[in-house]
């Protein structure tokens, strides 16, 4: 693997990877860097086309193929947890937008694959897999993100299916998605008992694009308003009153490729700070002379060594079928992205002046890494879940 890889080789040497996640590694490693000037390009479009656009060039390559095994024979990408957070690993490194775009698109097709009957997966994950379909999850509300609990909008039964009234919030890829799994109360029970997962196509009548969302990192995010949207039987995903099931076994699996994401910010920030810490000139020598530059840059290489193994761990487990893998990926998480957004701060330290250049990389990096403490649940959910993991096993 060449030295300006956007991996650390020694990771991928340990016994958590075999022979086919280092191929996959130098696959992608390889892909990114060749579109890195066409990627900086669309950094000037609007975040709904480049989102498009990321989406299908993604889908063309065959990094979605895993999502329709047997549709197409790109399967260059094996789809098991250790291969998208390399994956995630990789393109955060080069392009926070691709990296975007394959979360989303990954994230969304997931409860088809794991939940959806043979006919829902005929009929959207070819398309999901080839990129000319996009995905999106909305299961946030205004006043519902991590409760998802307190979920309000509601799927009242009809006498053909559904009846879906309410809003929904901070929905990645909502703007430009052409099919919407939406998390809605039936009342089955109370709290998460009563919720329910549907598909709905993006051009149902009644669903509409309520307000787009301008984030501190631009990318597509909308909020969106169901009103009178009527819906078949057969849109339910998995059985009534199953969704928060589907939505937490969700959540679970993505937390650690969110810390994935967060090696990529990461390690990119910790290589911009050691290049410009070794070409810098200093006190009549180079920055990197400088005793507390040299120790800010080795923080971040203890920071980085440790989060990779804790994200190398949560997936490895899943991929192993460990029941308890939940409390992994939330400590993969919560241990990745704290310190990421450390070591994003501590790269910009290094670069003075220099690193707050708007649209410099440590400058773009700093606003990127913030929503990752957020996304799939927030650092203290992360620690709640912990906690809660740590109390049971003490119990048992």
């Amino acid at each position: 693997m060449p030295a300006d890889t956007s991996f650390d080789p020694q990771i991928l040497q340990l016994p958590f990877f075999d022979t086919a996640h280092r191929e996959l590694a130098d696959a992608i490693d390889a892909w990114c860097r060749e579109r890195s000037d066409d990627w900086e390009a669309l950094r000037r479009e609007t975040p709904e086309k480049a989102g498009l656009e990321l989406v299908r060039e993604l889908g063309a390559a065959g990094w979605f193929s895993y999502l329709s095994p047997g549709d197409d024979d790109r399967a260059v990408n094996p789809g098991d947890y250790r291969s998208l957070c390399l994956v995630r690993e990789a393109l955060a490194y080069t392009e926070d937008l691709a990296d975007f775009a394959f979360s989303i698109q990954a994230l969304a097709a997931t409860p088809l694959m794991r939940f959806g009957t043979p006919e829902q997966q005929r009929r959207y994950l070819p398309g999901m897999a080839r990129g000319t379909l996009v995905g999106a999850f909305a299961a946030s509300e205004e006043e519902a993100g991590s409760d998802l609990g307190a979920v309000r909008l509601r799927a009242e039964p009809a006498t053909d299916g559904y009846v879906l009234d309410g809003h929904k919030a901070w929905v990645a890829n909502g703007s430009i998605a052409g099919l919407y799994c939406v998390i809605a109360r039936t009342g089955e029970g109370p709290g998460p008992l009563g919720l329910t997962a549907f598909l709905v196509p993006a051009d149902t009548p009644g669903v509409r694009v309520w307000e787009s969302v301008d984030a501190l990192a631009p990318r597509s995010f909308a909020h969106l308003a169901f009103e009178n949207c009527r819906v078949p039987a057969d849109s339910v995903l998995g059985r009534p009153g199953g969704g928060f099931v589907i939505a937490m076994d969700l959540l679970e699996r993505f937390r650690m490729t969110v810390g994935g994401a967060a090696l990529g910010f990461a390690r990119r920030a910790a290589d911009t700070a050691l290049a410009r810490a070794r070409s810098r000139p200093a006190y009549g020598g180079r920055l990197i002379d400088l005793q507390l530059v040299k120790a800010s840059l080795a923080g971040m290489e203890v920071k980085l060594n440790a989060a990779s193994l804790l994200v190398a761990r949560a997936a490895w487990e899943t991929d192993r079928g460990n029941r308890r893998f939940a409390v992994h990926s939330s400590i993969a998480k919560l241990h990745a992205t704290e310190v990421a957004q450390e070591i994003v701060d501590a790269s910009v330290q290094v670069l003075g002046a220099a690193g707050l250049v708007k649209d410099s990389v440590t400058e773009r990096l700093y606003r990127q890494i913030r929503a990752l403490r957020i996304y799939e649940g927030t650092s203290e959910v992360q620690l709640m879940t912990i906690a809660g993991a740590l109390g049971r096993r003490r119990a048992g």
